[in-house]
């Protein structure tokens, strides 16, 4: 489900960005990303949308952020480590997968990461986990 299709979009104030590689949607302490299909999301990208992030949220915001899997894209899972060193903004990430294979790279991502990753069935569910963070009340 993209979020715009979702009770969330329409109940929670977000601002939303579109760039050629996919939407962003910036909400009160959480980013929710849906990537466009066949995009390698790499450090340029990453970099682009920061700044972006940065400039609406202020440098030194905890955020948590919402990857929804909607699309089929790659990503190399040791970016996201290079994200927390550079901006130390995600206090905590959840992935939402639509079949086996988004499942299995999150997993990998998982493994990776520094920072608490939840794998998520459901759009729902991660906004739940992600809103319910003890790090962002």
């Amino acid at each position: 489900m993209k979020f715009e299709d979702s009770k969330f979009f329409k109940s929670l104030h977000c601002y939303k960005i579109e760039k050629p590689f996919g939407n962003f949607y910036f909400l009160d302490k959480l980013i929710v990303s849906e990537l466009n299909e066949s995009v390698h999301f790499d450090w340029d990208l990453i970099q682009n949308i920061m700044a972006d992030a940065v400039d609406y949220y202020g440098k030194d915001a905890q955020l948590g952020y919402i990857s929804n899997r909607v699309n089929s894209y790659s990503m190399d899972p040791h970016t996201w480590n290079q994200v927390l060193d550079e901006y130390n903004m995600l206090v905590a990430g959840a992935i939402v997968t639509y079949n086996s294979m988004t499942f299995m790279n999150a997993t990998l991502e998982k493994r990776f990461s520094k920072n608490s990753i939840k794998r998520c069935l459901s759009l729902e569910e991660a906004m739940e986990w992600t809103l319910n963070l003890k790090e962002l009340n």
